[in-house]
């Protein structure tokens, strides 16, 4: 009850709102929870602040398949933890880089039985025959080792330290849509419009020249408990 009626305030507060800059939408979104009334309590923990495109692309062409990774000039707010299949030298580099978890065959035994306490995986080339089987767990999770994420590399190391910085990856999905995080709303304005205004420029770098028409079609900024503003283009 209380999260609908707050829901509806919110709603009401933002039902007249216009496309604005990335600037303006940040302070709305921000001063949303701060100026809640009494009677609404404010949200318990550290909302995340995400961002949605709505992109004209067909991503069943292979070619129109919007997909990357980007790491934000202020980080994400989390530490990630971060999982590394490797061995050797660059197993140790791992470690030495923050990797939460860094190994071989006993950590894909232990994925195989349903574990999966981590946000990013990482692995060097010469371990795919390992990691390979692991599709099933780790493919519907988003978690699969991938070349063209960049978490399929031989510098395992750099992988970590830009994961761990706040590298964050994305992926179109079939209604051609892509949501990301880009922050917590702690964060002050100007780093979450600065983290938000990167996040706009990489999916603008990414306008496959076969997409017709017009590629960015709308922009919206939210957070975990908050109805959405929508970014003017």
């Amino acid at each position: 009850m209380a999260d609908s009626k707050r829901m509806k305030y919110l709603l009401e507060q933002t039902s007249s709102y216009t496309p604005m800059p990335v600037d303006a939408a940040v302070k709305r979104l921000k001063n949303l929870e701060s100026g809640l009334p009494a009677n609404i309590p404010a949200v318990k923990f550290d909302q995340t602040v995400e961002i949605a495109f709505r992109l004209g692309v067909d991503p069943k062409q292979a070619d129109q398949m919007i997909r990357g990774s980007i790491v934000l000039p202020n980080g994400i707010g989390k530490e990630q933890r971060v999982l590394v299949f490797a061995r050797g030298d660059a197993l140790a580099a791992a470690e030495a880089a923050g990797a939460d978890y860094a190994g071989g065959s006993e950590l894909a035994d232990k994925i195989k039985e349903g574990w999966t306490d981590f946000d990013v995986a990482i692995a060097s080339p010469d371990m795919m025959g390992v990691v390979g089987p692991l599709g099933r767990v780790l493919g519907p999770r988003g978690l699969m080792p991938s070349p063209r994420a960049g978490t399929v590399t031989p510098n395992v190391a750099d992988a970590v330290r830009e994961y761990k910085a706040g590298k964050v990856e994305f992926k179109v999905n079939k209604e051609g849509v892509v949501h990301t995080v880009v922050g917590k709303l702690s964060f002050t304005e100007e780093k979450l419009a600065e983290n938000a205004r990167a996040m706009i420029g990489r999916i603008e770098s990414l306008k496959p020249s076969t997409s017709k028409g017009v590629y960015m079609r709308s922009v919206y900024l939210t957070a975990s408990m908050m109805p959405s503003i929508q970014i003017a283009l």
